[in-house]
């Protein structure tokens, strides 16, 4: 079930009429049944690790403030191990074992592969983490544990941001979570309606738009493709991927807060930014904090020598990119960012809050064509497909330099660059007047006009499901 589908329509509308014309005090076990069913649309075999993972850590957390501080930490370790040992069975057995007889088959040694044929669970890294912050969180007294199993089950099933997060801390989301929620005001729903159709235009008359070009790009053959082809390639995944995740954030905000839950921004006008470290400031913020929170500052953060640090920054984006998927292109991925922000750190640079200005060009080009150059890492089945296309780029072929596919990928950034401007711009009206502007409706009008325009493009699963 994805949002861009009739039959979530007909689910989300059920789910808002149980919500809000049943007793307040059924409200999370509306949620937590709607959430169930969410999720086992996809295959009903992934209820029972979500559950386990679920009641595991509610009774690790429960059984946290009584314990001695030796308890505590095993505790603690026993949900790292449950969370982590699911997640790695689930997502990187293969990658593992693959990884090893390639290594003994390098000094001669052909051992048999053993392969663990199961379906990845949808969102099973995004919920993994979700929980397992709550542990560390009532393991450092930052939080109390919560009491209620259905409580904790909603907080960890919630479904709009199930399978693609934000990643939210319980801090944030456990609150809203337990409290007795009012009815949505007309401005909510106005501001809830307009994000969701936001994200519905970004993921069907953009994403889905330049999908086939990006398909055609990276999976076929790289000796076919001249260098214009590969370029229109890269320059359409970063506005696809963009578009897509992004899109799909909008929808499960403007979903929540038609709940009457507020989830947290996860992009900032990434391909806005004036260095690397920008970017991971903007892009992903709710799991590049958690890495930071969870991973990098455990670590030692940058409390050390600059080579310490350098190192805590590497071990940090090489993880961040192995969470991404169980391939060699995903660390290499998180290799070039981790080295990009080194790079960045030595040579002395810092993050401007200031407003962007003109003079910002140049650096904002710079580090827009570093990130879309590590997308292709991201992107290609392997590394060595990779580096082909930029082999096929470096050839400089300037045959179809002007193309239906580039001129259609032009367009969509340049739309994709106007829908951010117009949702920040929308955001500070907002917040400095308390409500939606007037005019938000007819970007409501113009967003439907725009989606049934491009509904007869092939409709594409959201990217990051597949992690």
């Amino acid at each position: 079930m994805i949002f861009n589908s009739g039959i979530f329509f007909g689910f989300a509308i059920i789910v808002f009429a149980a919500m809000w014309l049943g007793p307040k005090r059924a409200q999370n076990t509306v949620l937590l049944v709607a959430s169930y069913i969410f999720y086992g649309w996809w295959d009903w075999r992934f209820l029972g690790l979500l559950a386990f993972s679920t009641v595991s850590d509610f009774l690790i957390g429960r059984a946290m403030p009584t314990a001695s501080d030796v308890r505590r930490r095993r505790l603690l370790m026993t949900s790292v191990a449950v969370n982590l040992g699911l997640l790695g069975v689930f997502k990187y057995f293969n990658f593992f074992v693959d990884s090893a007889v390639d290594a003994l088959g390098t000094v001669g040694l052909n051992p048999s592969t053993p392969v663990l044929r199961v379906v990845l669970p949808v969102g099973i890294s995004f919920y993994t983490f979700q929980t397992l912050s709550y542990s560390f969180d009532v393991y450092r007294r930052r939080i109390e544990p919560c009491r209620s199993l259905i409580d904790f089950a909603t907080f960890v099933a919630y479904f709009p941001q199930l399978v693609a997060g934000p990643v939210e801390r319980a801090h944030r989301l456990l609150p809203q979570i337990t409290a007795q929620r009012a009815r949505p005001n007309g401005s909510q729903i106005q501001s809830g309606i307009t994000l969701f159709v936001f994200g519905l235009v970004k993921k069907v008359a953009i994403a889905d738009i330049v999908a086939p070009i990006v398909d055609r790009g990276f999976t076929g053959d790289p000796a076919q493709l001249s260098s214009t082809e590969v370029a229109v390639a890269m320059l359409g995944f970063a506005v696809q991927i963009y578009a897509d995740f992004s899109g799909y954030t909008d929808m499960a905000r403007g979903i929540s807060r038609l709940l009457n839950i507020e989830l947290m921004r996860n992009f900032e006008q990434p391909y806005l930014s004036r260095n690397i470290t920008e970017f991971w400031r903007r892009w992903h913020v709710s799991l590049s904090t958690w890495l930071r929170d969870y991973l990098y500052i455990p670590l030692g953060g940058n409390r050390g020598s600059d080579l310490a640090t350098y190192r805590n920054v590497l071990i940090t984006m090489l993880l961040g990119g192995l969470w991404h998927g169980a391939g060699w292109n995903f660390v290499f991925w998180g290799a070039i960012h981790g080295f990009g922000l080194i790079i960045h750190r030595w040579a002395g640079g810092s993050v401007s809050t200031a407003p962007l200005r003109f003079r910002d060009i140049p650096a904002i080009t710079l580090t827009f064509g570093f990130v879309v150059g590590a997308w292709v890492f991201f992107r290609a089945p392997t590394v060595s497909h990779a580096l082909q296309l930029f082999g096929r780029l470096g050839a400089f072929e300037t045959n179809n330099l002007v193309s239906w596919d580039a001129i259609l990928v032009g367009l969509a950034i340049t739309v994709l660059l106007g829908l951010d401007l117009f949702q920040r711009s929308e955001r500070d009206r907002r917040v400095a007047s308390g409500r939606s502007p007037a005019w938000a409706g007819v970007t409501v009008g113009v967003g439907i006009v725009a989606v049934v325009i491009a509904s007869g493009a092939e409709s594409t699963p959201f990217i990051y499901f597949q992690f």
